[in-house]
């Protein structure tokens, strides 16, 4: 179930595909670096042939790790370079779609034909979304009803016949309800990445929200809920996933860099020194080095209460547990982070290894392990492009 209903996320209705080759790009575009992964088909599997990164800080005058603000012709200037750099050699890519840029949410309709679900949607969704309908595209997916045995790899499609739904005999419940997951994404957002790509000179295939790129990468089939936790540079996004479907997501306004910054004013060290030292040291501090694993630590308790609540509400809402919460993001390199996260939050924590999905070189394997976490929506990107 997990692959045929996470197949359908892509949004259709942002496709520009052409045909492709064997190989194919995944562009992650976040606010402190540009991330390029390119992937090939090879035997049925996907191998990896190149992959790079380039921080924007420069191109924007801040220090290297800093979140920015540049221009649609900045954002082209530096993927050009970075795709020279990394010597990619495939146009066709996909494109993640920050979360601040989208809207995802569930709500329920009426079980009615699907000719007339196209037309209640989009009234229902009304209610959800904060700007007029016409300034939005709206992707849709029902959300299977399912009942998971203790063995989760055991799922129970529970949905009632076609037989059973004369409303004139039975009283309206939850079955007479369909749950629909709604993705929405500015109408701005859209144009603006194609903008982006364009000026590139690449071939843009699709959009997809990161969230769901990061799924691809680092969700293994059959895994129950889960919490994916993406410590970005300027935010922290927190996502509640079940069986690949996003249940629940939050963004939490503290990131990576806020621990950088903090390292520096309190060490009176440049960022670039503080992010090596936050990187190197992390959480494992001693003797002279303790003082950096407090500033860690102290930003980290602060992100820990915020995803302690949203995880408890989310227990309490749907009466499950959560099994396992996986770290994306660069905020995710932090030595010691994992153990950290289990002692502070009480479950099962681990960084995210999206490389682990793809076939590459043996002698790669220590660096991909270590950088993997902040390429998993490239990967995943990637991912997509060759499945489609």
């Amino acid at each position: 179930m997990f692959e045929t209903f996470f197949k359908k996320i892509g949004i259709k209705k942002l496709s520009f595909s052409k045909k492709k080759s064997n190989s194919f790009l995944g562009v992650d575009m976040g606010s402190s670096a540009i991330k390029v992964v390119q992937l090939k088909k090879e035997k049925g599997v996907a191998v990896l042939e190149t992959y790079g990164e380039m921080a924007l800080g420069p191109m924007a005058g801040v220090e290297i790790g800093q979140a920015t603000n540049l221009s649609d012709k900045q954002i082209s200037t530096a993927l050009i370079n970075l795709v020279n750099e990394s010597k990619v050699n495939v146009d066709q890519c996909g494109v993640s779609i920050p979360v601040r840029s989208s809207l995802v949410f569930d709500m329920e309709v009426p079980k009615v034909i699907p000719e007339q679900l196209k037309k209640i949607i989009p009234i229902e969704a009304r209610r959800y979304i904060p700007v007029p309908i016409s300034e939005v595209v709206l992707d849709w997916r029902i959300i299977p009803k399912q009942e998971f045995s203790n063995n989760e790899n055991d799922i129970k499609d529970t949905r009632p016949a076609a037989k059973s739904l004369n409303t004139k005999t039975k009283k309206p419940d939850s079955l007479d309800k369909l749950k629909i997951f709604v993705v929405a994404i500015h109408k701005n957002a859209m144009e603006k990445y194609q903008r982006i790509i364009k000026n590139a000179k690449l071939d843009l295939n699709f959009l997809e929200i990161e969230i769901f790129s990061t799924i691809r990468s680092v969700v293994n089939q059959n895994i129950g809920t889960v919490v994916i936790l993406d410590i970005g540079s300027s935010v922290t996004k927190a996502y509640i996933v079940e069986y690949g479907v996003v249940k629940d997501s939050h963004v939490i306004n503290k990131g990576s860099q806020d621990i950088s910054l903090a390292i520096s004013r309190a060490m009176g060290i440049t960022i670039e020194e503080a992010e090596k030292k936050k990187r190197e040291i992390g959480l494992n501090g001693d003797g002279d080095s303790i003082k950096v694993s407090d500033i860690v630590s102290a930003n980290l308790k602060y992100i820990f209460i915020e995803v302690n609540k949203i995880m408890r509400n989310y227990q309490v809402k749907y009466n499950k547990n959560i099994g396992e919460l996986i770290f994306t993001g660069g905020g995710a390199v932090i030595k010691g982070l994992p153990a950290f996260a289990s002692s502070s939050l009480e479950i099962n924590s681990k960084v995210a290894d999206p490389f682990n999905k793809i076939k590459n070189p043996a002698f790669l394997d220590d660096v991909l392990k270590e950088i993997g976490p902040e390429f998993a929506v490239a990967v995943g990107l990637a991912l997509r492009g060759l499945e489609d």
